[in-house]
């Protein structure tokens, strides 16, 4: 399994990278976000899922580990494949789209060019479920000793739902949100972006 490549680019067209490391190039297709690094500089590193069909063998490219994994949760949703899945990363940064998924933003997924409303409400509905299944204590008290009202704790678990479904801990995610609440952001969209910006 390819899971990482750097090198440079010896072509590009239409969202597609042949990338050459070691004197071997390797044709990627890449989300919006590592298409555009990768031209500005002809260069650099992209993280890689390599699908594996009757029919060939396909490279998927990613700016970020946490950029990936979101393509490999939404190939997990029934009915969305690789392509599917570039589709809307190509069509919205990852920030937008946990925000989109937290919120159970249909109108707002679907506006993805190529992408169905009847889609984007699996994408949520599966998706939402698979990462509470992976935070299951989400419903717990986050922040020890806080006095929160209902709605702040939704938004509280909204956030930290989404972003273990990047791949953060629960831990980063709690420290996440006290810095960003201390930091006066409030709604569930604040908060996820203060979080995905600061946690490294």
């Amino acid at each position: 399994m390819i899971g990482y490549i750097k090198g440079r680019v010896l072509s590009f067209a239409d969202g597609t990278v042949l990338l050459e490391n070691n004197g071997i190039g390797y044709e990627i297709v890449c989300s919006a976000s590592v298409y555009g690094e990768l031209i500005k500089d002809m260069g650099g590193e992209v993280y890689t899922y390599m699908a594996v069909k009757e029919d060939g063998i396909s490279l998927y490219g990613f700016v970020s580990p946490e950029e990936k994994n979101m393509f490999l949760n939404l190939i997990s949703v029934s009915g969305v494949g690789p392509k599917m899945g570039i589709v809307v990363l190509a069509g919205m940064r990852v920030k937008d789209l946990v925000v989109k998924i937290a919120t159970a933003d249909v109108k707002g997924l679907s506006a993805v060019k190529g992408l169905g409303k009847k889609t984007a409400e699996r994408i949520i509905l599966e998706l939402r479920e698979k990462i509470g299944d992976k935070g299951s204590d989400a419903g717990d008290k986050l922040f020890s000793g806080a006095a929160v009202g209902a709605a702040e704790a939704e938004e509280n678990d909204d956030a930290i739902i989404a972003l273990m479904g990047l791949g953060f801990t629960r831990a980063e995610c709690v420290k996440a949100l006290k810095d960003a609440r201390a930091e006066g952001e409030k709604t569930t969209e604040q908060l996820i972006a203060y979080a995905l910006k600061h946690i490294r």
